[in-house]
């Protein structure tokens, strides 16, 4: 199951891609990401309601380590002051009864929100069948630390798909010269490699996560601490220069990026919230989202050099079946 809702995740991910490909043409990148943490923070609203307020909508994981119905009520003869004391009590319980987990989404609230401004600024410059392959360099990584921090082994199916993923990407890299673009050179490849190797950190974060934390607790309170973050960048860096910049315009990709991003993440923190579950599978399977990026990029964007692109696409697709080849293995 961990696996199909991975594939899942891909799937979802590659549609919020193309979304934020077209919320940000021609738009500013700042009040376009802002929004996108807003309506994420809209959407597990519930979550956040539930979490604080301990109604057990969605189980008692939400309310954080302490559970709230088992304190006593206060009588009805007790003072004013002693209720408001009660009603104080419960709010400190719901808050700081889970303040190492707090900080602990916080931190990913961090990772994930200085990967997506990475990102953002680097998928505005450049073609989307560009960027999904760089993105799709983060299994890699995550291989590696999956492998010094958590002990995991790869069967002779899956290293040969990781093999052939790579290969893929260092092909890919040489169709951008045909669009001009000097990987080694143009800052935007430089903010999307940066964004690639933040979401490798990130995914290594999530597995120590997942297994700590109900992975909805995980995503509402990280999507809120996104939003109130990323308000403050805004408030600081754009408004203030808002009329000497790309000025911003609305557009309804903008709630489209939120929407997939949220259904993406919780199939990926479902997954992993699996115990036999292994991140390096999982990340490697979420990068296949760059073929329907890819798809979008051809019929949408219409984004050149398609053919030169499709072979390094082929190998993606072939380094996926050995991916789910090695873990029935």
């Amino acid at each position: 199951m961990w696996l199909l809702l991975a594939f899942v995740s891909a799937t979802l991910l590659g549609l919020y891609d193309a979304s934020k490909k077209a919320a940000l043409k021609d738009n500013a990148v700042l009040p376009v990401l802002f929004l996108n943490t807003l309506f994420c923070t809209l959407i597990f609203s519930p979550f956040l309601l539930d979490s604080i307020c301990g109604f057990g909508w969605f189980g008692d994981s939400l309310r954080g380590a302490q559970s709230l119905d088992n304190q006593a009520l206060p009588d009805s003869t007790c003072s004013p002051l002693a209720a408001r004391n009660f009603s104080n009590s419960l709010w400190i319980n719901a808050i700081s009864s889970t303040v190492k987990e707090h900080l602990l989404v916080m931190m990913k609230a961090v990772i994930v929100l200085s990967s997506w401004i990475c990102g953002y600024f680097g998928l505005k410059h450049l073609p989307l069948t560009i960027v999904g392959p760089i993105n799709a360099t983060r299994p890699v990584m995550v291989l590696v630390g999956a492998m010094l921090v958590f002990g995991e082994r790869l069967n002779a199916y899956q290293w040969t798909g990781v093999i052939l993923a790579i290969a893929s990407i260092f092909m890919m890299s040489r169709a951008g010269k045909k669009e001009q673009i000097d990987f080694k050179s143009n800052k935007w490849i430089w903010c999307v490699a940066l964004a690639a190797v933040l979401g490798a950190v990130s995914g290594l974060y999530d597995k120590y996560l997942m297994n700590r934390m109900n992975p909805l607790f995980v995503q509402s309170w990280f999507n809120l601490y996104q939003f109130i973050i990323m308000g403050v960048i805004c408030a600081v860096t754009w408004w203030p220069s808002r009329h000497k910049t790309t000025p911003f315009r609305w557009s309804w990709a903008i709630p489209l990026i939120s929407i997939f991003i949220s259904l993406a993440d919780f199939a990926y923190f479902t997954s992993l919230n699996d115990p036999s579950s292994m991140i390096s599978v999982v990340s490697l399977v979420r990068r296949s989202s760059v073929i329907i990026s890819f798809i979008c990029g051809v019929l949408i964007f219409k984004e050149r050099n398609i053919k030169a692109k499709i072979l390094d696409l082929c190998l993606i697709l072939l380094g996926m079946f050995f991916i789910w080849l090695g873990t029935d293995a």
